[in-house]
């Protein structure tokens, strides 16, 4: 809290930041405006949502501290920068960039909202730095829909993978060493981010579809074409790194690809020992580097999955009930800020506190569990209690008497 402190102008929003959270690391069954505001013993959920719509402080300043206090702490110099995109599903059709779309978070089309992740991973932890939400062009070809909702009316549409590359170059502005990226088919399909990524000189491990192409020094083959030539000889067992239940072990292959450019082609083909399922990566270094090496990356992948999933169950991010842009970005930034903190102090406890054998080490979900209880629990008399159940039913009952109204008059 002290090293973002300086965002913001005012003592009020800055203390009220701190309770907001405080609210997103706390065990509640749903994490939004009013319930965090219930907690934080605050009489009505007005002034977090004035924090997060109308008070003046920059979530983007807030961003980049939280950059370089992830990389502080987590620094590695082999550090992979791993990009995804997840989906909030949402009702309506006002909340910000929301539309039919797929997302994996429902695994189907659905009305959802999508943003763009940039996940720091190292060896001792991995933790988002960057977001960037997806505005379709359904939005973009709209000016007065982008300006109901907080956006400038002169938006470009910008695909995900253009939105990677822009939180890439954001992040390698700064000074900061990352030597790879890794992501899904999304990102790997798509020849802009590769060749950006190659002038920068950064490496990178992408997935890419079967049907990908690509040029050998034998000709031009598809990628589950050319892996069905493999002989037996050419796969070796590796490890992609730890898992829930230990190490991932698959099968590894990879061909050199031609290509007049400098540097270093492959493609990287996994194949699951258990089921024979191919994967396909296509990989860029700069210099020459061991399959081991391709595999690393190719496993640090699933960083971000992890990430999404202790965000998202830990400190809320996806369970904004906001509509407008500027309220969106500020409550991702400071849920990722609250996810960040518990990944730090994991590392710390493992680096400096590391448990004995008859225990795991301190996991993110038993550090929040214990954060709350002993450090920022909050006990409220029955009066509070009571009087939040009064807000509530009289707030509840002014909508729906709203609501009717609308009926009727679209029944007129």
């Amino acid at each position: 809290m002290d090293r973002i402190a300086g965002r913001f102008m005012r003592v009020e929003p800055r203390r009220r930041m701190r309770r907001l959270v405080l609210g997103l690391l706390a065990d509640l069954p749903r994490k939004n405006c009013w319930t965090i505001a219930e907690w934080a013993g605050e009489a009505n959920p007005d002034g977090m949502q004035h924090l997060l719509n109308r008070a003046k402080w920059d979530a983007d300043a807030v961003r980049d501290d939280l950059r370089e206090y992830v990389v502080e702490n987590l620094h590695d110099d082999q550090a992979v920068l791993v990009v995804d995109e997840t989906g909030d599903v949402k009702k309506g059709s006002h909340t910000v960039g929301v539309q039919r779309q797929y997302t994996g978070t429902a695994g189907r089309i659905e009305n959802s909202q999508v943003a763009v992740y940039l996940v720091y991973a190292g060896q001792r932890g991995h933790a988002a730095v960057d977001r960037e939400l997806y505005i379709p062009r359904s939005w973009t070809d709209q000016p007065d829909r982008c300006r109901a909702a907080g956006l400038a009316p002169n938006t470009e549409f910008a695909t995900k993978p253009e939105l990677a590359a822009r939180m890439i170059a954001r992040f390698l502005a700064t000074g900061h060493r990352a030597p790879w990226v890794a992501g899904d088919e999304v990102y790997g399909g798509n020849p802009k981010l590769r060749t950006v990524l190659e002038e920068r000189g950064t490496g990178y491990v992408l997935a890419v579809a079967r049907t990908h192409e690509v040029t050998t020094p034998a000709g031009k083959f598809r990628a589950d074409i050319l892996a069905k030539k493999l002989p037996k000889r050419a796969w070796q067992r590796l490890s992609a790194g730890n898992g829930a239940k230990g190490q991932r072990f698959y099968d590894w292959a990879h061909i050199a690809l031609l290509d007049p450019r400098a540097g270093h082609r492959h493609l990287l083909i996994r194949r699951n020992r258990t089921t024979g399922k191919l994967a396909y990566y296509r990989c860029y270094s700069p210099q020459p580097v061991p399959l081991t090496t391709l595999v690393r990356v190719a496993g640090s992948r699933w960083r971000i999955e992890e990430t999404f999933q202790a965000g998202k169950g830990l400190a809320g991010l996806d369970e904004h009930q906001v509509r407008r842009y500027t309220s969106w970005t500020r409550w991702v930034t400071l849920a990722m800020l609250a996810h960040a903190f518990l990944t730090v102090l994991r590392a710390d406890e493992h680096t400096h506190r590391p448990a004995p054998d008859t225990l795991i080490p301190l996991t993110c979900n038993e550090i929040a569990r214990l954060f709350i209880a002993l450090v920022a629990e909050r006990i409220h008399d029955t009066a509070h209690r009571l009087s939040w159940s009064h807000w509530r039913r009289r707030h509840q009952a002014r909508s729906r008497a709203s609501h009717h109204c609308r009926q009727a008059a679209r029944s007129a």
